[in-house]
């Protein structure tokens, strides 16, 4: 874990609080629980919580539970059967006294105690609140925190394992050892400022010129993997296309295993978007299915063209559909020359039908795009349909998943920002400019890097970074 700078003020960031939360999502469940975190947590404790045993909370060891009931004030009226947990600083989520109440889940018990807890001295927690306070208190950096988040919405083995590595501290480990190559070289440049006259290191500044091309090598690979972490993270959209009546739908249907989309013999029968998100391979694909792209007949067919346009601008892979059965029709040959320039795999589907479609034809408007044979209906070739698609993907690219995978768009802009400044750098070097100038692009670069973990880190971004989080987090 990288330390946080301890010039940071952290009074501005309201710790003085004792927060409270619901932790899990509102409804009929088995268990609910409400969070209390801050100085105060133990003492509302007390006031709310009748332990079996008759003792206080504030009296109980850390990582001990206790089978008791929360009251209104202490000895009043009953509101639910409960069991507690006291964690005591600083070995807690957030390096503060914490207070988990287990109760029964449902709007009605949860709000009760949540709201006894705030009129004991609590108050309500903002998003991320808990999370942010583990930041501030240096239990976890600023990417382990948002790796919090990415656990939490991950939906795929793969995406779940780069939060968790990030969770580790993995991300964070190598982002410390770039920066102090950086800062060693800093610091070289510095004392040749301060102390011209001395012979202040044996390494001369072409030796240290060797720590910012290594660090330039480990800033380019954490950015090679990227692409790939945010793959894997947030997926890709996949528009399936073609004619009405091809088999869009019944591919859709196939493809998410579910019959998701109206299949008829009718054409036309989507004049909607239909979508549906599944793992694939450990990344996540979000299927759209489109209305056939011909001249409508009605404003809603108007409509649903316009949005199957504007689906095939946007998306990062098409699947073009057409019909085995059929000749390719100059209907086909235009759709086809729109999606010039698009990333396609074309899908020729009802092969179980005779086949009357010119092969030889389709690969000339092809080009260098894959072609796939399929029954939809019959489940053929669903397979290699599904390798083609990962191997669109990864585009010939190896992929593993050992290493550090950067999926996160404001770590990904940091490191383009601190590489730039770290080719400056070296440019200025060759050049043999000032070694102010040198130090101040040096300077900039380190900071790119200590915004990724927060060692230097302003509220505003804190509060962007921790609003998309749920308030019981």
């Amino acid at each position: 874990m990288v330390k946080k700078d301890k010039t940071i003020n952290t009074s501005k960031f309201g710790l003085n609080d004792t927060i409270a939360a619901v932790s899990t999502p509102l409804g009929q469940a088995g268990i609910g629980i409400v969070r209390l975190s801050g100085k105060d947590s133990l003492s509302i404790a007390d006031k709310i919580f009748i332990s079996r045993e008759k003792n206080k909370p504030s009296k109980f060891k850390t990582y001990t539970t206790h089978y008791g009931w929360i009251c209104e004030n202490g000895k009043g009226k009953i509101i639910d059967e409960v069991i507690m947990t006291v964690m005591r600083s600083p070995k807690s989520y957030t390096k503060e006294d914490i207070v988990e109440i287990n109760c029964h889940s449902g709007f009605l018990p949860l709000k009760k105690i949540l709201n006894i807890a705030v009129k004991m001295g609590a108050r309500l927690a903002e998003p991320g609140e808990f999370t942010r306070r583990a930041f501030i208190n240096g239990r976890i950096d600023l990417a382990q925190a948002e790796a919090v988040l990415d656990i939490i919405n991950a939906k795929t083995d793969s995406a779940l394992e780069i939060g968790v590595s990030q969770l580790k501290g993995e991300l964070s480990k190598k982002i410390e050892e770039i920066r102090n190559g950086l800062v060693e070289v800093l610091a070289y440049l510095e004392a040749s400022i301060d102390f011209p006259e001395e012979d202040i290191d044996k390494l001369s500044l072409k030796q240290q010129t060797k720590h910012l091309v290594l660090a330039k090598r480990n800033i380019e690979s954490l950015l090679e993997s990227s692409e790939h972490g945010k793959i894997m993270r947030e997926g890709i959209d996949v528009v399936i296309c073609g004619k009405p009546n091809v088999g869009k739908s019944s591919l859709l249907n196939t493809l998410i295993k579910e019959e998701k989309a109206i299949v008829t013999h009718i054409p036309g029968t989507t004049r909607d978007i239909v979508e549906e998100v599944i793992n694939l391979k450990g990344i996540p694909l979000r299927f759209v299915d489109t209305a056939g792209i011909i001249e409508p007949k009605d404003l809603v067919e108007k409509e649903a063209i316009k949005r199957s346009r504007k689906q095939l601008e946007n998306c990062d892979l098409a699947l073009f559909v057409l019909d085995n059965h059929q000749k390719i029709s100059n209907q086909d040959k235009n759709l086809i020359n729109n999606l010039k320039g698009k990333n396609i795999i074309f899908v020729v589907n009802k092969i179980d039908l005779s086949s009357k479609i010119n092969i030889k034809t389709l690969k000339s408007l092809a080009k260098n795009s894959t072609i796939v044979k399929i029954s939809a209906l019959h489940k053929l070739g669903i397979r290699d349909l599904e390798d083609a698609i990962i191997k669109n993907i990864w585009q010939g690219r190896f992929k593993t998943n050992k290493g550090v995978f950067i999926s996160n768009i404001r770590h990904i802009q940091a490191l383009r920002n601190a590489l730039f400044e770290t080719d400056n750098t070296l440019e200025l070097i060759s050049k043999k400019i000032s070694v102010e100038l040198i130090c101040f692009e040096l300077t900039s670069a380190v900071k790119e890097l200590d915004s990724i973990t927060g060692r230097t880190i302003e509220k505003d971004l804190l509060d962007k970074i921790f609003s998309e989080f749920c308030i019981g987090k």
